[in-house]
């Protein structure tokens, strides 16, 4: 297991434990599995992201500290927040993972994430260069709007 997946394991358990919501410090984490703390700011920059249904708040002052929350994952909190995390465009892949977060946290069905998938495809997409990913992201948060 690769020390990345081994601190993101560790902070879900914390998570877990919390019910939901941590404070940590950056230092501290990196000093316990020995990395350096860019290690840390890796794993949270790229695995607790809000299209992975995290809010993460960065505290400066009195050695600086991270705060992580967990988005409930009931239906209509969940996508209001990744609604309102969509900015003025975004792309395919992180549309998609949107979309694929929704169906594991049965948000939406199997058949409203494929039509989800196609509506937002560079395919569907392709006559709309170079405005692609901002009609993407007014597409994927009607549709996420029409679902609440």
């Amino acid at each position: 297991m690769k020390i990345s997946d081994i601190i993101e394991t560790f902070i879900k358990e914390l998570l877990d434990e919390e019910e939901g919501e941590i404070r940590i410090q950056r230092n501290e984490l990196a000093s316990r599995f020995n990395c350096v703390p860019s290690q840390i700011n890796y794993v949270i920059n790229s695995r607790f992201t809000n299209e992975h249904g995290y809010v993460v708040e960065s505290h400066r002052g009195g050695g600086g500290s991270i705060k992580i929350t967990r988005v409930t994952m009931d239906s209509p909190s969940y996508l209001m927040h990744i609604l309102s995390s969509i900015g003025p465009a975004i792309t395919q892949n992180t549309a998609l993972a949107f979309i694929r977060n929704f169906l594991d946290y049965k948000a939406v069905t199997p058949k409203e994430a494929a039509l989800m998938s196609a509506a937002i495809s560079d395919k569907a997409l392709s006559e709309t260069r170079p405005y692609q990913d901002i009609i993407r992201a007014k597409i994927l948060k009607n549709m996420i709007a029409s679902i609440m």
